[in-house]
């Protein structure tokens, strides 16, 4: 086997006289775009003509010097120009892609096209949906056409095969027949975390449960405690143990270091038998009756509540359902990248229409599973130059096994979810956006209005959140009573969050003038280095109540401590 470093000169000629011919039987002929004057003009002028001749004209003249600095290399002359920038690009990290001149002409070749049918799609006169639709779909297509994503022009996939003599080859297929045997793109190594081992380790117990959750109540970790505790209420889509990974990145942990008596939410990873739960099931028997269970073990007059993402989402509608039955249990509100107004709700909303929600209603609305793989390859797909191209290199075409990470483990630890639920959430979150309208909506009997919601209320976003949009998450603060401090973390929607205060990395912004322009905040805003989590801890300080002895036994006499934390429930695994 030939090492790509060093290809024999027929090959390097033939390649340019194949691609040169290539370029002018595809690319010179007039009849591979439309006529200018054949192109429908934009309602607001900007779009047709302009707009698509102006990508052509750029693309001739970048394929031009692609093709004149590719001779040029190959003639022997010095090669200054790079092309197109793909800084930060990890796909085109190897030294091969810059080095290498047929490797370098794929690259560029590959980066001009894709720049070339992305803005094809971004000049096209389409409305918003469709457009938003069209691009995901399209950056899916030109991801998967990635050269780094085929061994034969790959360089490190081939040199690899030919420092191993193919060996590397033969276990990337055998990786692929594993991973076929099993459903699933392996992202981590599976076989080096447990759960309650070497994550999930924090101190506590589980002192309730029912069919829906089990509620850990922590270890405290100061001589003294607030009186009034912290209830956190994680996402059901995802297992709770993203805020309890290691010690060192555990937010569980951080919050009892600040003298916080914890109590967490774990919620089930439902089974065939869990088919008929319902979103008022996931307020009355899990958010209120988590409220109404750590107020009762801690024996305080009120308790702070945290949401997460769709935990955000429950809880701020248990909330509202306790608010208008006037119950003040609650004394603040965190909400941590959650969607109360999902009019933009980004990349997420392109699979979100009619005819697929009603499709859902008539399959599981009224009884059976969502299965967690299908939302987690959704989720795969919005970052899949990070989560699916990458291992499908390294797996398959390497022939190496995934490294073990415990964060891609818990990504890939994914959860089910009750078809009566997720099609209600569906319907009346994402595609008819009805819980930020007041009285539009009951729930658990209760008409529901979030201006209700008085409390002081901490609303954390990220501006890189491909999840949960900073600036749909900011509208939060133009629909809850009370007063609003809004924070918006750097990074996306699990990195803005997981952001150690002990490792005083990122930054975060706060202290914009609120209103209802999203930008108009971030313009008078200021950043600050480090992490949210400090600020976030002084902002909850008014609100914990005095400080009182720390209780070393967990629970109470009437919720007795079950099993150790964290519970039978997060070790479940979707079939």
């Amino acid at each position: 086997m030939t090492s790509p470093s060093q290809v024999p000169d027929e090959f390097v000629q033939g390649f340019i006289k194949s691609g040169q011919s290539l370029w002018q039987a595809m690319v010179c002929p007039a009849g591979m775009f439309p006529r200018a004057d054949a192109v429908p003009v934009g309602a607001d002028g900007t779009g047709g003509v302009g707009a698509l001749a102006e990508l052509q004209l750029n693309y001739f003249q970048q394929q031009l010097a692609l093709w004149t600095r590719m001779m040029t290399s190959v003639a022997g002359r010095p090669d200054n120009a790079t092309g197109i920038s793909e800084t930060g690009d990890r796909r085109f990290k190897a030294t091969a892609w810059q080095d290498v001149f047929a490797y370098r002409l794929l690259k560029q070749a590959y980066l001009l096209n894709s720049r070339l049918i992305s803005g094809m799609v971004e000049a096209a006169d389409l409305d918003e949906p469709t457009r938003q639709r069209l691009s995901f779909y399209t950056r899916q297509f030109i991801d998967s056409m990635s050269p780094a994503n085929f061994a034969a022009t790959n360089p490190e996939v081939m040199q690899l095969a030919f420092e191993t003599g193919g060996q590397s080859l033969r276990a990337g297929f055998e990786n692929l027949l594993k991973d076929m045997g099993t459903g699933g793109l392996s992202i981590t190594d599976q076989t080096a975390f447990e759960i309650g081992k070497n994550v999930a380790v924090s101190e506590g117990a589980v002192v309730f449960e029912n069919e829906l959750f089990q509620l850990i109540q922590y270890a405290p970790l100061t001589d003294q405690v607030a009186t009034r505790p912290l209830l956190i209420v994680p996402p059901c889509i995802n297992k709770f143990y993203i805020l309890d990974l290691q010690p060192a990145n555990s937010f569980v942990r951080f919050a009892a270091e600040q003298g916080n008596t914890v109590f967490l939410v774990s919620w089930r990873n439902p089974d065939a038998g869990c088919g008929h739960f319902t979103w008022d099931d996931y307020l009355s028997q899990g958010a209120i009756r988590a409220i109404e269970v750590a107020l009762a073990i801690s024996g305080a007059d009120k308790l702070n509540a945290l949401g997460w993402c769709v935990g955000g989402t429950i809880l701020s509608s248990a909330l509202a359902v306790l608010r208008g039955r006037s119950n003040t249990s609650v004394a603040s509100l965190t909400l941590l990248t959650t969607m109360l107004d999902f009019s933009e709700p980004g990349e997420l909303g392109i699979f979100i229409d009619e005819q697929g929600v009603s499709a859902r209603d008539r399959s599981i609305g009224k009884g059976g599973i969502y299965p967690g793989a299908e939302l987690g390859f959704v989720f795969q797909t919005l970052r899949a130059n990070d989560l699916i191209w990458p291992n499908v290199i390294n797996n398959y075409l390497k022939g190496k096994a995934p490294e073990a990470f415990d964060l891609l483990y818990w990504n890939a630890d994914s959860t089910n979810l009750p078809g009566p639920m997720y099609a209600w959430y569906l319907r009346n979150m994402y595609l008819e956006n009805n819980l930020c309208v007041p009285n539009r909506l009951t729930m658990c009997g209760t008409q529901v209005d979030l201006g209700r919601i008085d409390v002081p209320s901490y609303v954390l976003a990220a501006h890189e959140d491909h999840i949960v949009p900073w600036k749909a998450a900011y509208r939060t603060t133009q629909l809850v009573g009370g007063k609003t401090q809004f924070v918006l973390g750097a990074s996306g929607h699990i990195a803005g969050v997981i952001n150690p205060a002990s490792k005083n990395r990122r930054s975060y912004w706060t202290g914009g003038a609120l209103s209802d322009d999203a930008e108009k905040w971030f313009a008078s805003a200021e950043a600050t280095p480090g992490s949210w989590w400090t600020h976030w801890a002084k902002w909850l300080a008014p609100y914990k109540g005095k400080p009182v002895d720390a209780r070393r036994k967990l629970g109470n006499k009437e919720y007795v401590e079950i099993e150790r934390a964290p519970g039978r429930y997060v070790k479940v695994r979707a079939n």
